[in-house]
């Protein structure tokens, strides 16, 4: 059983990776955000750059867990805890496994492309050598409300190009 105490951290190191979504947004990329927790304290941080830095495993997990192994001087992360505002996709799910992470905790679900309980769960796969224990749902409202958010923003934007480009054509 958890204690408010544990609730609180995690609450704590979600809205930091909510911070970190943000500035992944700032960026024109999809706001997600990730924190990895080692003996109480913040090890590595990641944001989604997969736009900017043209790099299809440049997500905000794998910027996390690369941090992390240089600041511990070890890609093993056993004890560690990851937090992220979206639930791991498989190659991200797949570094978690690899990196023998402890823990993971994330808010909203991803129903498309989810590993870690929504489409198909990599963490617990009994076939593989780690196996990682699974949160879901810490602040999934304002995780959601994050990337439906930038989503519904984004397809506005897509409509009113389309438009511009008519009427630039009608002329």
């Amino acid at each position: 059983m958890t204690d408010n105490t544990d609730e609180n951290h995690d609450e704590l190191y979600m809205r930091r990776a909510i911070e970190l979504a943000s500035q992944a947004e700032a960026e024109g990329e999809v706001p997600v955000g990730a924190v990895v927790v080692y003996e109480g304290r913040i090890v590595g941080e990641g944001w989604n750059r997969s736009i900017g830095q043209h790099d299809a495993t440049a997500h905000a997990e794998m910027m996390a867990l690369r941090q992390a192994g240089k600041v511990v001087q070890n890609y093993r992360l056993l004890d560690a805890t990851l937090y992220v505002t979206l639930e791991p996709c498989p190659m991200c799910a797949g570094a978690m496994v690899h990196s023998r992470i402890g823990k993971v905790i994330f808010g909203a679900s991803d129903l498309k492309t989810g590993a870690a309980g929504s489409v198909m769960n990599l963490l617990s796969y009994d076939e593989v050598n780690h196996h990682v224990d699974c949160q879901a749902g810490i602040l999934d409202e304002e995780c959601r409300a994050q990337l439906q958010a930038f989503f519904k923003r984004r397809r506005a934007e897509k409509k009113a190009e389309k438009k511009a480009r008519r009427a630039a054509l009608d002329n």
